[in-house]
């Protein structure tokens, strides 16, 4: 079952446990996927698209909880945090951190990188290689203190 339908038939099962705070979580995600859907008159969303927007909503999270929780808003932050985790549930997951320092290792031998500049290079090696699979922000870091930057 595609990401796409698993998410709807899970909005039918909350609807049906009165589980107000999933559903809003799986209403929030299908909206996202049907604005990307209405952008190219698709019928479906195919997989690799569904996770790139969970991506971005895992992100916006992310920042939201941080946000709230500087200005004090604890019912917010738990909100939000309550949406990250039905997020997370439809995401795969990234690789661990021994895992993705042997991708950027193995992106700074491809790309001879030898100083602090060209982290560019070898993140660009390493999203294109494994787009989906790795942190970003953690493979940064990696390559940023391998580069000795």
């Amino acid at each position: 079952m595609s990401i796409y339908d698993s998410i709807t038939e899970q909005m039918k099962a909350a609807m049906l446990a009165k589980d107000a705070a999933r559903l809003s979580a799986l209403r929030n995600i299908r909206a996202a996927f049907l604005t990307e859907m209405k952008k190219s008159n698709a019928k479906d969303l195919p997989d690799e698209t569904c996770v790139d927007l969970l991506r971005r909503l895992e992100k916006q999270r992310k920042e939201s909880i941080e946000a709230f929780e500087k200005g004090g808003r604890a019912e917010q932050a738990a909100a939000e945090k309550a949406e990250l985790n039905v997020i997370g549930e439809f995401l795969p997951q990234l690789a661990d951190e021994a895992t993705t320092k042997a991708w950027v290792e193995e992106a700074i031998r491809a790309t001879n990188a030898a100083q602090p500049n060209d982290l560019g290079k070898v993140m660009g090696a390493v999203m294109k290689a494994h787009k989906g699979e790795v942190d970003g922000t953690l493979a940064r870091t990696l390559a940023a203190k391998i580069l000795g930057g």
